[in-house]
């Protein structure tokens, strides 16, 4: 049964769910492929309705499965992908755009995101997102792997409609609270957190354990609550097994107290200074 999800606002009004599912390294073994629909669609039915996915993954083979995932429930989803910064000229942009339609079968992604900061101006690419929404093809469009600098940048640019920014943000990899975070939220410009458990490696630490026993959770729902007590940060924890589906979803019924914020903020210190963005 689908649960209440709670949402973000994006500049433009629209809502995204807080907890979505992300599909780096998905679809890309065809004996896995129906473990990996069932994972999706389990998400689906607990509410975590946003995807994300990118031209990149597989080469397009993530595409496929999210489209194979989706299929009948189209209206249900938001659909978050990428186009690669190679890809992203004002034509290529939009070339790049309709090819993943054609995988994901669908007519439209809700939001489409510009991988990383790559060598083509800043400028063409926000005019190919601009033509975008106008065709219909896109609903909004935002950035992925951006610091301040190039957050900096891309207002210059034009690019005062980023509707989001999506960045590696975990207990690990905080370096984002010093300047990146406060900015964006300055801004009303939502973060969504990718590898929000470190690619799993987060989940042997004894202090988080210590913090999910407490709580009767587990590592990777404290790691989860972490990201999400935050309400302008999203987090798309990747999933290919519906049980650990089920495990991420419990993370929203998880309410971190002081003392716990407190042990965690020792094992896992804040950043004392800027420090630049990390990416995977």
């Amino acid at each position: 049964m689908t649960v209440a999800m709670p949402a973000i606002t994006l500049p433009s009004g629209r809502t995204m769910p807080v907890l979505g599912q992300g599909t780096w390294y998905l679809g890309e073994s065809p004996g896995k492929r129906q473990d990996e629909i069932a994972a999706l669609r389990t998400g689906l039915d607990l509410g975590m309705t946003m995807i994300d996915t990118a031209e990149m993954y597989g080469s397009g083979s993530s595409e496929e499965l999210v489209g194979a995932a989706i299929a009948g429930r189209r209206d249900e989803i938001f659909l978050v992908d990428k186009v690669l910064p190679a890809n992203a000229t004002r034509q290529g942009t939009v070339q790049a755009c309709r090819r993943s339609l054609r995988r994901l079968g669908t007519d439209h992604i809700d939001l489409y995101l510009l991988h990383w900061r790559g060598s083509h101006p800043l400028a063409e690419t926000v005019e190919a997102f601009a033509e975008l929404v106008e065709a219909g093809d896109i609903g909004q469009w935002g950035v992925s792997n951006f610091d301040l600098s190039d957050m900096v940048d891309l207002m210059d640019a034009g690019g005062d409609s980023c509707a989001a920014n999506q960045v590696l943000y975990n207990l690990t990899r905080r370096g984002p609270e010093y300047d990146l975070l406060p900015w964006l939220r300055e801004r009303g410009i939502p973060v969504l957190a990718y590898s929000p458990i470190e690619q799993g490696r987060l989940l042997g630490d004894a202090q988080l354990a210590e913090v999910a026993a407490r709580h009767q959770g587990t590592p990777a729902q404290v790691a989860l609550a972490w990201v999400l007590r935050q309400g302008s940060v999203a987090a798309i924890p990747r999933s290919s097994d519906p049980g650990h589906t089920r495990e991420n979803a419990g993370a929203l019924e998880l309410r971190l107290g002081e003392e716990d914020l407190a042990v965690l903020d020792t094992v896992f210190p804040p950043p004392g200074g800027p420090q630049p963005l990390e990416m995977l």
